[in-house]
Protein backbone atom coordinates (compact mmCIF):
# COMPACT_ATOMS: atom_id res chain seq x y z
CA UNK A 1 0.00 0.00 0.00
CA UNK A 2 2.81 2.45 0.99
CA UNK A 3 4.04 1.72 -3.18
CA UNK A 4 0.76 2.73 -3.98
CA UNK A 5 0.65 5.77 -2.61
CA UNK A 6 3.76 7.19 -3.37
CA UNK A 7 2.70 6.49 -7.08
CA UNK A 8 -0.70 8.12 -6.49
CA UNK A 9 0.64 11.28 -4.82
CA UNK A 10 1.26 14.41 -6.82
CA UNK A 11 -0.60 18.03 -7.15
CA UNK A 12 -3.91 18.37 -6.40
CA UNK A 13 -4.24 14.79 -5.15
CA UNK A 14 -4.19 13.96 -1.19
CA UNK A 15 -3.50 10.03 -0.93
CA UNK A 16 -4.74 7.98 2.55
CA UNK A 17 -4.12 4.58 2.91
CA UNK A 18 -4.42 1.67 5.71
CA UNK A 19 -4.86 -2.01 5.60
CA UNK A 20 -7.28 -1.90 8.69
CA UNK A 21 -10.93 -0.83 7.80
CA UNK A 22 -11.49 1.24 10.48
CA UNK A 23 -8.21 2.97 9.83
CA UNK A 24 -9.27 3.50 6.26
CA UNK A 25 -12.67 4.51 7.06
CA UNK A 26 -11.40 7.56 9.60
CA UNK A 27 -8.72 8.79 7.01
CA UNK A 28 -10.84 8.62 4.21
CA UNK A 29 -13.83 10.32 6.73
CA UNK A 30 -11.08 13.45 7.81
CA UNK A 31 -10.23 13.71 3.61
CA UNK A 32 -14.13 14.51 2.86
CA UNK A 33 -14.16 16.70 5.87
CA UNK A 34 -11.52 18.72 4.38
CA UNK A 35 -13.47 19.00 1.28
CA UNK A 36 -11.54 16.44 -1.13
CA UNK A 37 -13.77 16.59 -4.83
CA UNK A 38 -13.69 13.09 -5.69
CA UNK A 39 -12.89 9.66 -4.04
CA UNK A 40 -9.87 7.23 -6.44
CA UNK A 41 -9.52 3.98 -5.45
CA UNK A 42 -6.14 3.99 -7.18
CA UNK A 43 -3.76 0.74 -6.91
CA UNK A 44 -3.35 -3.01 -7.05
CA UNK A 45 -5.99 -5.51 -7.26
CA UNK A 46 -6.39 -9.41 -8.12
CA UNK A 47 -6.92 -10.86 -10.69
CA UNK A 48 -10.30 -12.80 -11.13
CA UNK A 49 -11.11 -12.97 -14.54
CA UNK A 50 -8.89 -15.66 -16.33
CA UNK A 51 -7.81 -13.82 -19.38
CA UNK A 52 -6.12 -10.18 -16.87
CA UNK A 53 -2.60 -10.72 -16.72
CA UNK A 54 0.18 -9.04 -14.29
CA UNK A 55 -0.22 -5.39 -14.94
CA UNK A 56 -3.89 -4.70 -16.71
CA UNK A 57 -5.99 -1.85 -15.69
CA UNK A 58 -9.45 -1.97 -14.89
CA UNK A 59 -11.67 0.97 -14.37
CA UNK A 60 -14.30 0.07 -12.79
CA UNK A 61 -18.19 0.53 -13.19
CA UNK A 62 -19.30 -0.74 -10.04
CA UNK A 63 -18.06 -2.39 -7.14
CA UNK A 64 -19.67 -5.30 -5.23
CA UNK A 65 -18.80 -6.23 -1.65
CA UNK A 66 -20.04 -6.53 1.80
CA UNK A 67 -22.10 -3.04 1.77
CA UNK A 68 -23.71 -4.21 -1.70
CA UNK A 69 -23.44 -2.57 -5.12
CA UNK A 70 -21.93 1.04 -5.48
CA UNK A 71 -21.65 2.22 -8.80
CA UNK A 72 -18.86 4.23 -9.91
CA UNK A 73 -19.15 8.29 -11.12
CA UNK A 74 -20.17 7.45 -14.63
CA UNK A 75 -18.67 10.53 -15.94
CA UNK A 76 -15.49 10.28 -13.89
CA UNK A 77 -14.59 6.93 -15.08
CA UNK A 78 -15.22 7.75 -18.45
CA UNK A 79 -12.46 10.01 -18.21
CA UNK A 80 -10.25 8.14 -16.23
CA UNK A 81 -10.65 5.34 -19.11
CA UNK A 82 -10.27 7.37 -21.63
CA UNK A 83 -7.34 8.84 -20.46
CA UNK A 84 -6.01 5.46 -19.90
CA UNK A 85 -7.52 4.15 -23.40
CA UNK A 86 -4.75 7.05 -25.60
CA UNK A 87 -2.15 5.74 -24.01
CA UNK A 88 -0.46 1.92 -24.68
CA UNK A 89 -2.49 1.04 -21.41
CA UNK A 90 -5.15 0.72 -23.63
CA UNK A 91 -4.42 -2.50 -24.75
CA UNK A 92 -4.53 -3.73 -21.20
CA UNK A 93 -7.27 -1.66 -20.00
CA UNK A 94 -10.91 -3.18 -19.23
CA UNK A 95 -14.12 -1.80 -17.76
CA UNK A 96 -16.56 -3.86 -15.94
CA UNK A 97 -17.51 -4.96 -12.30
CA UNK A 98 -15.06 -4.81 -9.13
CA UNK A 99 -15.57 -7.09 -6.50
CA UNK A 100 -14.50 -6.13 -2.38
CA UNK A 101 -13.95 -8.44 0.46
CA UNK A 102 -12.55 -8.02 3.58
CA UNK A 103 -10.47 -10.32 4.20
CA UNK A 104 -7.79 -11.58 1.44
CA UNK A 105 -8.49 -13.41 -1.32
CA UNK A 106 -5.16 -15.96 -2.24
CA UNK A 107 -6.08 -18.72 -3.57
CA UNK A 108 -6.76 -19.03 -6.92
CA UNK A 109 -9.89 -21.46 -6.25
CA UNK A 110 -11.33 -18.66 -4.58
CA UNK A 111 -11.00 -16.37 -7.11
CA UNK A 112 -12.62 -18.71 -9.81
CA UNK A 113 -15.85 -18.84 -7.45
CA UNK A 114 -15.90 -15.59 -7.01
CA UNK A 115 -15.67 -14.53 -10.59
CA UNK A 116 -18.33 -17.18 -11.25
CA UNK A 117 -20.32 -15.69 -8.76
CA UNK A 118 -20.65 -12.03 -9.67
CA UNK A 119 -18.73 -11.70 -12.72
CA UNK A 120 -16.27 -9.48 -11.45
CA UNK A 121 -12.94 -8.66 -13.37
CA UNK A 122 -10.88 -8.06 -9.88
CA UNK A 123 -10.72 -7.94 -6.21
CA UNK A 124 -9.46 -5.70 -3.77
CA UNK A 125 -10.20 -4.83 0.11
CA UNK A 126 -10.57 -1.03 0.34
CA UNK A 127 -12.95 -0.20 -2.67
CA UNK A 128 -16.29 -0.88 -0.54
CA UNK A 129 -15.34 1.57 2.20
CA UNK A 130 -14.09 4.22 -0.10
CA UNK A 131 -17.27 3.79 -2.07
CA UNK A 132 -19.53 3.81 0.91
CA UNK A 133 -17.58 6.41 2.56
CA UNK A 134 -18.46 8.88 -1.38
CA UNK A 135 -21.92 7.86 -1.48
CA UNK A 136 -22.83 8.66 1.81
CA UNK A 137 -21.07 12.24 1.61
CA UNK A 138 -22.11 12.82 -1.63
CA UNK A 139 -18.74 12.97 -3.61
CA UNK A 140 -17.77 11.24 -7.01
CA UNK A 141 -16.18 8.05 -6.36
CA UNK A 142 -14.03 5.61 -9.19
CA UNK A 143 -11.94 3.20 -9.24
CA UNK A 144 -8.45 2.22 -11.20
CA UNK A 145 -6.59 -0.48 -10.74
CA UNK A 146 -3.86 -2.85 -12.08
CA UNK A 147 -4.06 -6.66 -11.96
CA UNK A 148 -1.21 -7.46 -9.20
CA UNK A 149 -1.54 -11.43 -8.69
CA UNK A 150 -3.59 -13.17 -11.76
CA UNK A 151 -6.56 -15.27 -11.02
CA UNK A 152 -4.81 -18.82 -11.84
CA UNK A 153 -2.06 -17.78 -9.06
CA UNK A 154 -2.72 -18.82 -5.18
CA UNK A 155 -0.34 -16.38 -2.97
CA UNK A 156 1.61 -17.89 0.10
CA UNK A 157 0.70 -16.92 3.24
CA UNK A 158 4.36 -15.14 3.30
CA UNK A 159 2.78 -12.55 0.52
CA UNK A 160 0.44 -11.55 3.93
CA UNK A 161 2.40 -11.95 6.36
CA UNK A 162 4.03 -8.74 6.72
CA UNK A 163 1.13 -6.29 6.30
CA UNK A 164 0.67 -3.59 9.05
CA UNK A 165 -2.46 -2.17 10.25
CA UNK A 166 -1.40 1.31 8.65
CA UNK A 167 -0.65 -0.69 4.87
CA UNK A 168 3.28 -0.40 5.52
CA UNK A 169 5.02 -3.79 5.68
CA UNK A 170 7.18 -5.75 7.82
CA UNK A 171 10.21 -8.26 6.58
CA UNK A 172 10.39 -10.04 9.83
CA UNK A 173 7.23 -11.98 9.80
CA UNK A 174 8.02 -12.77 5.81
CA UNK A 175 11.21 -14.35 6.89
CA UNK A 176 9.70 -16.26 9.95
CA UNK A 177 7.34 -17.66 7.03
CA UNK A 178 10.00 -18.40 4.91
CA UNK A 179 12.00 -20.60 7.25
CA UNK A 180 8.92 -22.55 8.04
CA UNK A 181 7.87 -23.06 4.92
CA UNK A 182 11.06 -22.30 2.12
CA UNK A 183 8.94 -23.87 -0.34
CA UNK A 184 7.22 -20.89 -0.80
CA UNK A 185 10.20 -18.96 -2.17
CA UNK A 186 9.75 -19.50 -5.49
CA UNK A 187 6.34 -18.38 -5.41
CA UNK A 188 7.33 -15.31 -3.97
CA UNK A 189 9.63 -14.79 -6.45
CA UNK A 190 7.11 -14.80 -9.06
CA UNK A 191 4.68 -12.64 -7.31
CA UNK A 192 7.48 -10.07 -7.11
CA UNK A 193 7.24 -10.32 -11.01
CA UNK A 194 3.97 -9.67 -11.39
CA UNK A 195 4.16 -6.76 -8.79
CA UNK A 196 6.69 -5.00 -11.11
CA UNK A 197 4.51 -5.51 -13.63
CA UNK A 198 1.83 -3.76 -11.75
CA UNK A 199 3.72 -1.37 -10.64
CA UNK A 200 4.90 -0.18 -13.92
CA UNK A 201 1.20 0.13 -14.86
CA UNK A 202 0.53 1.86 -12.22
CA UNK A 203 3.63 4.26 -12.51
CA UNK A 204 2.34 4.75 -16.56
CA UNK A 205 -1.78 5.17 -15.52
CA UNK A 206 -0.45 8.10 -12.99
CA UNK A 207 0.85 9.65 -15.60
CA UNK A 208 -1.25 9.67 -18.08
CA UNK A 209 -4.37 10.38 -15.72
CA UNK A 210 -2.18 13.83 -14.46
CA UNK A 211 -1.78 14.78 -17.77
CA UNK A 212 -5.03 14.21 -19.18
CA UNK A 213 -6.39 16.40 -16.13
CA UNK A 214 -8.37 13.32 -14.93
CA UNK A 215 -8.07 13.21 -11.72
CA UNK A 216 -9.12 17.12 -10.80
CA UNK A 217 -12.83 18.21 -11.08
CA UNK A 218 -14.53 15.20 -10.25
CA UNK A 219 -18.04 16.66 -10.20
Amino acid sequence: MAFEARIAQGEGVEVVYAARSDLLERALSAAIARGCSGIVSFGTAGGLAPDLQPGAMIVADAVEGPFGRIATDPRWSGRLGAALAATPLGAQLRRGLQAAVTAPLTSAHDKQVLHRSTGALAVDMESHIAGALAAAQGVPFAVCRAIVDPAWRSLPSAATAGLRDDGSTAIAPILRELLKQPSQLGPLIRLAGDARAARTSLVQARHALGAAGALQQAS
